[in-house]
């Protein structure tokens, strides 16, 4: 099974100029704990729920003048959507991450998460070995 088998489609994106009062907004409104952030329509980081509260809330900034690549998460590592699902489940255990974008030619096309794999797809072994690996103390979670 590929990742295009199991991501999400319909993938809401921001830029890095985009209000943290705003992605907070749309969070709420999507009831989604993370969005890409892109620069014309190529992946230059995310920015989740847990990066508004530690590096924007917890440090008495202002969510109003705050802007994402503030406090976004650079660096990110992304699937591609001929990805083996298993080779995403490896690489989100090994990065300690829960979710990861998915792109094709530079471009946003959708985003996995370890939920997709453990709720639609043969995989909990998977996607419980991930998920148990990325509640050990981490480094890095988006």
């Amino acid at each position: 099974m590929l990742v295009k088998d199991l991501m999400s489609k319909d993938v809401a994106a921001v830029s890095p100029d985009t209000s943290i009062e705003e992605v907070a907004r749309m969070m709420k409104e999507m009831n989604i704990g993370s969005v890409p952030v892109c620069n014309s329509g190529r992946v230059v980081g995310i920015v989740t729920d847990r990066d508004i509260v530690i590096r924007e809330l917890a440090m008495g900034k202002n969510p109003v003048a705050t802007k994402v690549e503030d406090v976004m998460t650079y660096g990110i590592s992304t699937a591609s959507p001929n990805m083996d699902i298993h080779d995403a489940a490896q690489l989100m255990s090994d990065k300690q991450i829960r979710r990861l974008p998915v792109v094709e030619n530079e471009k946003l096309v959708g985003m996995i998460a370890i939920g997709d794999m453990a709720v639609r797809s043969k995989l909990e072994d998977d996607a419980g070995e991930a998920l148990s690996d990325i509640s050990k103390p981490a480094h890095t979670i988006y």
